[in-house]
């Protein structure tokens, strides 16, 4: 029996694991290795650590947790339960069967991605879901916002803080005329044509093809598809959600379920790698409290 199972690898689950260490718990970490960054070239907006390759960072934080009682597992939670006693139980992929006291889901989210002829070879590169993660790097160049209709535009008119240069592509579905409008009053040009292929040299983006009209030049494209949470876990767990589809969770990330917690981008608030990270250390706080306060004898 562990004190506290944390399941996924990320920012979150590591930042959360180190602050449990040292409040000298029994940690297991596991790791399914799919983290939402894993395709892109580089990080940003952590402190100390901006620009780092997102493995390098892995790297970095595996090697903080070495120090401390921490037992990291490379594989994948495929069924999480809650037992009568208030303990939960985790079956791995491998089959491997842990047991804890707490467990912290760190699980985050799925980006919905294009299906582009293109796009994989610059996803990471050229072609970003956040812009405020990697807009910066494309300053004043030539964007195209991707999204179906409205989002499109809606896309656009936020990388309009970074560049000057942004198209709209609507990928073949109308938007509605206040959105069209605020395109037309922001000078943002609108393409309403079926994207249909990327082409760019060795990722770096060249241009935007469509199903009819001339290719759009760009350097860099921003995507604005949805995404939705990478494991079924918090639902298995009956857990609450918001409108937004985020897990709800308190102050110190707990969700709707007893010594269940949450941190990083699955409750669906800033999602950035330091704010996932925060949210781990919040989570690992609330759950050591909670931990204290049972071995106290305090209900």
């Amino acid at each position: 029996m562990h004190d506290v199972i944390i399941i996924g690898g990320g920012p979150a689950g590591l930042s959360g694991a180190l602050v449990l260490a040292r409040c000298r718990r029994d940690i297991v970490l596991l790791d399914s290795a799919k983290g939402r960054n894993r395709f892109a070239t580089e990080m940003h907006n952590y402190l100390s650590r901006d620009c780092i390759p997102p493995a390098e960072f892995l790297a970095l934080a595996r090697k903080d947790l070495s120090r401390y009682n921490v037992t990291c597992i490379d594989d994948e939670a495929v069924h999480a339960a809650v037992e009568q006693d208030s303990t939960f139980t985790v079956r791995t992929k491998s089959g491997q069967t842990l047991q804890a006291r707490k467990l912290l889901l760190a699980t985050g989210v799925r980006d919905l991605l294009p299906e582009i002829d293109g796009f994989m070879a610059t996803y990471g590169k050229t072609a970003h879901h956040c812009p405020y993660c990697d807009a910066f790097e494309h300053k004043d160049r030539r964007m195209a916002a991707y999204g179906k209709g409205d989002a499109a535009i809606g896309l656009a008119l936020s990388l309009r803080t970074w560049s000057d240069k942004v198209t709209a592509c609507l990928d073949g579905e109308a938007a509605d005329e206040k959105h069209l409008a605020l395109a037309r009053k922001n000078g943002i040009p609108v393409r309403t044509e079926n994207v249909v292929r990327l082409a760019h040299e060795s990722g770096a983006l060249r241009a935007v093809h469509f199903d009819e009209g001339e290719p759009l030049e760009a350097d860099a494209l921003f995507f604005n598809t949805g995404q939705v949470q990478r494991s079924d876990l918090p639902r298995l767990f009956g857990c609450e959600f918001d409108k937004d589809g985020g897990v709800k969770t308190t102050d110190r990330q707990c969700t709707t379920i007893k010594g269940l917690y949450l941190a990083g981008d699955a409750d669906k608030e800033v999602q950035f790698v330091i704010v996932a990270a925060a949210q781990g250390a919040t989570a690992a706080v609330g759950i050591n409290h909670e931990l204290q306060n049972e071995d106290r004898g305090i209900t």
